[in-house]
């Protein structure tokens, strides 16, 4: 058995650094869209709403638009990417009527996200600043 490391307990923990709220919450909403996306391309082919060709293709762009936009949340452009996502995914239910409502309740989830994410954000930033000070 290979020797363990042996920790000062006295000594502080390293300083552990924790990604952005905002940036979770969001791209845990986007990333759950996408499976909305093929579970409702799915219902849409199986409806025979339009040739499958179109639905696959329209179902595809949206879900691989959706997955992209959560990888550009490091920057404030994937933010508005995936607001203008939220449109698309309730147009959705144009095809699928039911999408209205699922695409309200994500467009929900969305802007709760993205407010209680950078309300976290905020405090974390605040509580950091106040133990640097002292």
């Amino acid at each position: 058995m290979p020797d363990q490391p042996v920790t000062d307990p006295s000594s502080p923990a390293p300083a552990v650094r924790q990604g952005s709220a905002r940036r979770q919450f969001a791209a845990t909403i986007l990333v759950l869209e996408v499976l909305v996306v093929a579970f409702a391309s799915l219902v849409a082919f199986g409806l025979r709403v339009a040739p499958p060709s179109v639905v696959w293709g329209i179902g595809g762009a949206l879900a691989l638009s959706l997955a992209l936009s959560a990888g550009l949340l490091r920057s404030p452009a994937g933010y508005v990417a995936g607001s203008v996502l939220q449109v698309a995914l309730l147009a959705t239910g144009v095809a699928v009527p039911m999408m209205f409502v699922v695409g309200a309740i994500f467009v929900v989830l969305w802007v709760v996200a993205l407010r209680l994410g950078g309300r976290i954000d905020r405090e974390r930033a605040e509580r950091a600043q106040a133990t640097a000070l002292g």
